[in-house]
């Protein structure tokens, strides 16, 4: 059966995050800001289609994807990055 994130998400904690933003090339100041923030995430889970709202004091975002299909994930605005992310076998449908 498939798991169900339908939701509203709240972080309480993370850990190695900087240096996860650091592989990613992320600049100092970003990483600075983006450590002392807990965002929540409110996602929308139907079928195949899933929306990631992702809000916080700083900055809000949203990603829009299909499992299992290619997307760019577009972070102008955040750390002005695009990504191309595919998830041919994500455990989540």
């Amino acid at each position: 059966m498939p798991v169900d994130l339908n939701g509203y998400w709240k972080m309480i904690s993370s850990e190695n995050f900087e240096e996860y933003l650091k592989a990613l090339d992320v600049n100092v100041a970003i990483r600075k800001i983006a450590t002392l923030l807990k965002p929540d995430k409110d996602i929308e889970h139907h079928g195949d289609h899933i929306t990631i709202k992702t809000l916080s004091t700083f900055k809000n975002y949203n990603m829009d994807f299909h499992v299992g299909k290619e997307f760019e994930e577009d972070l102008s605005g955040v750390d002005d990055r695009k990504c191309m992310l595919s998830n041919p076998q994500c455990p989540f449908t």
